[in-house]
């Protein structure tokens, strides 16, 4: 009894060893994190001025096959913010037009103040659960701020690309989860709860822009609970141009 209790105390010590060195050997959530920022583009996509994305998509209404919408003119316009302490909250300004056959399908934009579609100005708090549902993967860009704490999660796959995986909790208490490729760290997933459920989306398609440089994944897919409702091809994108700020008040 007594070299059976001797021999498990071993095993618990090696466990505990072993489990030591690995850790010795693995990259921390800081380390992973600035290794991405470095993968795109470094200072540039951390802390970019504006973005414009146009492309397709398509759209499934709560997930069903049969509630499909291809949008063959999709546009968006995007002017970041310098902080950032909530990551599912509006900040900076933001616009997304969507067109199928030249028919307006949707159109929903943040000022910096308030929000509209295409119907007018949306009340407050209507739009701040709205925007809830979407906003999170721009909170990676101040991860390493004060204020912020990172953690590594267990290592995952995201569509068969070995991914480190890290949490970001902001300063206002919210969580998000991301998934960077082992290899290139390019960021592949992105995760975190919502009024509609847990959401997910998953980058592929990784293309480079050219002065300056910033690294942008052109395929984009959607899910909420696990069920897909957006598929997204980006075509073309710019990054650090002029946009004229009276583009995101749509009266």
């Amino acid at each position: 009894m007594i070299k059976g209790r001797i021999f498990a105390s071993w095993l618990v010590v090696g466990a505990v060893l072993l489990a030591g060195n690995a850790s010795a050997d693995q990259p921390t959530a800081r380390d992973i994190i600035e290794a991405a920022y470095g993968a795109a583009g470094g200072e540039t996509w951390r802390r970019p001025q504006t973005l414009e994305l146009t492309g397709v998509a398509s759209f499934y209404r709560d997930g069903k096959a049969d509630q499909l919408t291809v949008v063959d003119d999709y546009h968006m316009w995007r002017m970041f913010p310098g902080e950032s302490a909530d990551a599912h909250a509006a900040n900076g300004r933001v616009r997304f037009d969507a067109y199928s056959a030249g028919k307006l399908v949707f159109q929903i934009s943040y000022d910096g103040r308030h929000s509209y579609n295409q119907h007018g100005r949306i009340e407050d708090d209507t739009a701040n659960a709205q925007w809830s549902n979407s906003f999170g993967f721009g909170i990676i860009r101040f991860a390493l701020d004060e204020g912020f704490e990172v953690k590594r999660l267990a290592d995952d796959t995201v569509d068969g690309h070995p991914c480190y995986f890290v949490r970001v909790s902001d300063p206002a208490g919210k969580h998000t989860i991301f998934g960077i490729d082992r290899d290139a760290y390019r960021i592949r997933m992105v995760g975190f709860e919502t009024p509609r459920g847990w959401h997910h989306r998953i980058y592929d398609q990784f293309r480079w822009h050219e002065n300056p440089r910033f690294l942008q994944p052109t395929h984009v897919r959607l899910y909420y609970d696990g069920v897909k409702t957006n598929d997204i091809l980006w075509q073309t994108f710019q990054v650090n141009h002029s946009i004229d700020p009276a583009l995101f008040t749509l009266d």
